[in-house]
Formats: structure tokens, C-alpha cells, sequence
């Protein structure tokens, strides 16, 4: 259940922990240069990648999802790869596969891995939910584990390992939705909303004259691995501990005392939950330059955390509630 992308960091000096925090601020400005308004969406793609986890990103067609996620490879300076997910897309197109060479100096035959697009510090599997769930499930083992397994062997994938995925959420015909431990295993289910009247207007401008500016990279591998540490170490008090427990405990019907589960909920959220959600509320205090996360860190992040890890029944689909709704009752009815 424990995300795996962290590794040991050694310490740092305060004024190497306030260059590298100086940092956050820059990338976010150069991200901007390209990707107007989605402030909020923004900040929980970068919580994601701070936390070590990956990220879903779900909108309809045009709001900059793929351009926000090569606006971020250009900006961190990670190795990228985009895998567009198709109906015929197979696990080995993803993975890799083995290949038969041959020495010419001794004629000796062997078979060779040869690693495929998810070798990458930076993946973006795109329109996800376009692809069977044999392909989809290959990215199970990369996502949790951190390595990939061949005919028996293990091969370790970079760090950090970054994956985001796309999915358009109107499009029914020749889909395939994710099955719950798959979504389970993003950090983060993102939605993305149609623009404000002035940021489109700032988009219809920026998009249809002159070249615009270029994004310079201002992260690199080593960066976001200090960063990643560094989350691990923001504060979390044992009073907000005991929150995040008991409102993920609260998902769960048969033992939930809140009103909303027990009507409409189906299933409840697991332990990751709980880790996924102290981990991102202390990367979003790094990214607001704090070292120790608030009530307010939990509450803005309990919805991308929780909206996927809850499941409602058939009563709740036939009043049109949704899993955000559920989150809402939640936190209105869990008190800290």
C-alpha cells in the first residue's frame, strides 16, 4: 500500500532547502507561459509528482490536458514519453519486449529486453480508457512497484517515476472504464473545468498570433527527488492523523455514522487513502512554501484523493450524486 517513489536524500542545508523551495514558484510561472488559469489543477498535478504518486487527469476534449503535461516534461527537464492508448494497443507496446540477437564475431544467439515507452521519468498515457483492460493492467506493476516484469525478470524503471493519464469522461462508444484497483492506484483523480470568460478570451489571443514563449526548464531528476524527501519530512500533527483516519474510516458503509454513506454508499475507501491523503496535504504545504500542513491542506485535497476510492450505489446514480457530494457530507460531518 506504501508508495514507493521516495529513496533516501542525503540531508541538505537550510539555504540548499530554500534554493530548491525557490524553486516551485519559477516552475509554476514557466508552466503559466503556456497553460492559462487551471490554478487548482496545477497545483494537484505538482502535489502528485511531489508526493511520488501519478495522477488522472479527466476533462473534455480541449481543455490543454496533453499540453499541460508537455508543458510540465519541458519544465522539469524529465525524460518524456506519450503513449497514445488505442483499442489494438498491446501490454508489450507499453512494456517492452525481448528480441532475438545474434554475436556475429561467435554466432551466439540470445534474446535481449527491449524497454518500452514506460521507461521514462515522465509518461503520459493518453485517453487511457481507450485501450481493453488486459493493456490497461500492465501499467499496474510499474505504477505500485516502481519496475516492470519480463519473462521472469525485473527491470527497475528511472526515478522519479512520473505517470499522468488522460480519459474524456463523455465519450461512451469504444471505451473501457478503469476497473477500482486501477484507479486505486492514482495518487490523484483530477478534474478539469471548463475555462473562466477572461481566461478563454487570454487563450483565443495566446493561440491564434505570433509563436509564443518558449518554457525553460527549471526541475531536474535530482530536484524533484530532493523534494520528494523533503515532503516526507513537512509536520503532521497527530490530531490532523487522527482526522484523516476517521473521515477515510467514514467512507466505509457498514461502520460509517454519517448519514449521506450509509443511504448512499456502496464501497469505501482503503488505507491508501489515508496515505495518499497525509501525503498530499504535506506536499501541498512544501508547495505553499510551509513545512507543516493544515486542516486547510486536508479539506482542499480530501475531493481528488477520495473521489475515486468511494463508490456509490444505485439510489445515489438515480438522484445524480456523485462521489464529490459524498466528500462534501463527509467533511461536513467529520469533525477534526
Amino acid at each position: 500500500m506504501t508508495y514507493l517513489q521516495y529513496d533516501f536524500i542525503p540531508p541538505m542545508t537550510e539555504q540548499e532547502v530554500n534554493t530548491l523551495l525557490a524553486k516551485l514558484p519559477v516552475l509554476k510561472a514557466e508552466i503559466a507561459k503556456v497553460i492559462v488559469g487551471q490554478e487548482t489543477v496545477l497545483d494537484e498535478v505538482l502535489v502528485a509528482l511531489l508526493a511520488g504518486g501519478h495522477a488522472l487527469l479527466e476533462g473534455v476534449p480541449g481543455l490543454a490536458k496533453t499540453l499541460l503535461v508537455r508543458t510540465l516534461a519541458a519544465a522539469t527537464d524529465l525524460p518524456f514519453r506519450r503513449i497514445q492508448f488505442t483499442p489494438d494497443l498491446m501490454p508489450t507496446d507499453i512494456l517492452g519486449t525481448e528480441v532475438l540477437e545474434e554475436d556475429h564475431g561467435t554466432g551466439h544467439r540470445s534474446f535481449k529486453f527491449n524497454p518500452g515507452p514506460i521507461f521514462a521519468s515522465l509518461v503520459l498515457a493518453d485517453e487511457i480508457n481507450r485501450t481493453p483492460p488486459k493493456t490497461q493492467a500492465a501499467l499496474l506493476e510499474a505504477m505500485q512497484e516502481g519496475h516492470v516484469t519480463y519473462a521472469g525478470q525485473e527491470h527497475a524503471l528511472p526515478k522519479p517515476f512520473f505517470l499522468l493519464a488522460t480519459q474524456n469522461p463523455i465519450e461512451q462508444s469504444g471505451t473501457y472504464p478503469l476497473p477500482e484497483a486501477q484507479l486505486d492506484r492514482f495518487l490523484l483523480y483530477v478534474r478539469i473545468g471548463y475555462p473562466t470568460a477572461e481566461e478563454e478570451l487570454a487563450v483565443l489571443r495566446g493561440t491564434t498570433g505570433a509563436a509564443g514563449q518558449a518554457v525553460q526548464p527549471v526541475l531536474g531528476g535530482a530536484d524533484i527527488r530532493a523534494l520528494q524527501a523533503l515532503v516526507r519530512q513537512v509536520s503532521f500533527s497527530p490530531e490532523l492523523m487522527d482526522f484523516v483516519n476517521r473521515l477515510v474510516r467514514a467512507t466505509r458503509p457498514a461502520t460509517s455514522e454519517v448519514k449521506f454513506i450509509k443511504d448512499y454508499g456502496r464501497w469505501g475507501a482503503g488505507p491508501r487513502a489515508g496515505q495518499a491523503l497525509i501525503l498530499c496535504a504535506k506536499a501541498r504545504a512544501l508547495l505553499h512554501g510551509r513545512f507543516a500542513a493544515t486542516l486547510e491542506d486536508i479539506r482542499t485535497l480530501a475531493p481528488p484523493v477520495l473521489r475515486h476510492r468511494v463508490l456509490l450505489n444505485f439510489n445515489a446514480e438515480a438522484e445524480n450524486l456523485t462521489t464529490d457530494d459524498a466528500v462534501v457530507e463527509l467533511l461536513k460531518a467529520v469533525q477534526v
